[in-house]
């Protein structure tokens, strides 16, 4: 295939693969009205717009139905206060939001301690029951291939819809390794039955050559079909400006400040 054309498809593909983001602490309306505005008004619109649950209503009230709304719980941080992951939860779903995006405790599995997390994971789950759950594993501090597939397998014996690589909060947001290490135990669920998981790559994807990369991951790993939002997630608050760029759309100046650390 033509490069440029590659290029253009792969910017296609990222678009509707996109969970637009802003989480900054200082967000408020005008700041979500503005990346809603930039979701509407692209080249195409994106799987959904990711904010902080005190936003996610308003986020609804700006999107049409065809843009998913996420938000965050045990956000950045990855706790194991249960009741405080479970009170975001009920907030995002009696926002009218259709998908959480939840951290897994992941120093207490650094720790050894499976039954913290675990138990975190399932008191979300049944509290957004109908909704989409996304598991941050927070794989850029988990580092180490077996933790990370140890958090794969936990997230997704306690009813995880996505694994999600990271917060954007950290110091090393998605890599290809962990990408990998997590595509394989989807991959390997799969092959016995179980409904196939997705898989969202988040934190440093700004550009589509990088988009690109977890695309072609999937592709490789569960095949073909799998390249879509139903199972591929980008989480990035920058992205939208190179894909519009790619595609002949000049990019917006609305970007939220600061939101680009996603």
């Amino acid at each position: 295939m033509n490069t440029d054309l590659a290029l253009q498809q792969n910017a296609r593909t990222a678009l509707a693969c996109l969970d637009l983001t802003s989480l900054n602490d200082a967000d408020c309306e005008t700041d979500i009205a503005a990346l809603c505005e930039k979701a509407r008004n692209g080249v195409g619109l994106p799987a959904a717009v990711c904010v902080w649950p005190r936003l996610a209503a308003f986020a609804r009230s700006q999107l049409p139905p065809a843009i998913a709304v996420a938000a965050v719980a045990n956000f950045p941080h990855g706790d194991v206060d249960v009741h405080a992951a479970v009170r975001d939860t009920v907030a995002i779903v009696e926002s009218g939001a259709q998908e959480v995006d939840v951290v897994l405790p992941w120093r207490a599995l650094q720790a050894g301690d499976t039954k913290a997390a675990s138990a975190l994971l399932r008191a979300v789950r049944r509290a957004c029951e109908g909704r989409l759950l996304k598991v941050i594993l927070e794989s850029g501090n988990l580092a180490d291939a077996a933790l990370i597939r140890n958090a794969s397998q936990l997230a997704l014996d306690e009813g995880a819809d996505f694994l999600k690589t990271s917060t954007g909060k950290s110091g090393t947001g998605a890599t290809p390794e962990a990408a990998r290490v997590m595509l394989q135990v989807i991959q390997t669920r799969s092959k016995v039955g179980a409904p196939v998981a997705g898989f969202k790559a988040s934190g440093g994807v700004r550009k589509v050559a990088e988009a690109q990369v977890y695309i072609e991951l999937v592709r490789e790993v569960l095949g073909v079909q799998a390249v879509g939002p139903s199972v591929l997630r980008i989480g990035a608050s920058g992205l939208l400006d190179d894909i519009q760029a790619i595609l002949g759309a000049p990019a917006q100046s609305a970007t939220p400040s600061g939101s680009g650390t996603y």
